[in-house]
């Protein structure tokens, strides 16, 4: 279990250290895509099935909770997919 926190923590981490690296190139919307299933819990850019805005994630990798990340990143980070689970 500890192993899986470790993973899901530094996926996140890898995380804001790309959207913020990608905010600093001037990434354009174009340039981002929903990344479902790596958020941690109130991390969550937007709404998902049970929540109706950011921020409201219930728990880390809620599979219906998306954030923003540079197109190409998603499915690179452990438990990211392109599609809510």
């Amino acid at each position: 279990m500890k192993k899986t926190n470790l993973l899901l923590s530094t996926a996140v981490t890898s995380l804001i250290a790309l959207g913020a690296s990608g905010m600093a190139n001037n990434v354009s919307a174009d340039e981002m895509e929903k990344c479902y299933g790596v958020a941690k819990a109130g991390g969550n850019d937007c709404q998902t099935a049970n929540s109706a805005c950011a921020g409201t994630s219930t728990e880390d990798g809620q599979a219906d909770a998306w954030v923003f990340v540079p197109a190409g990143t998603c499915e690179k980070l452990v438990g990211g997919s392109l599609e809510a689970g």
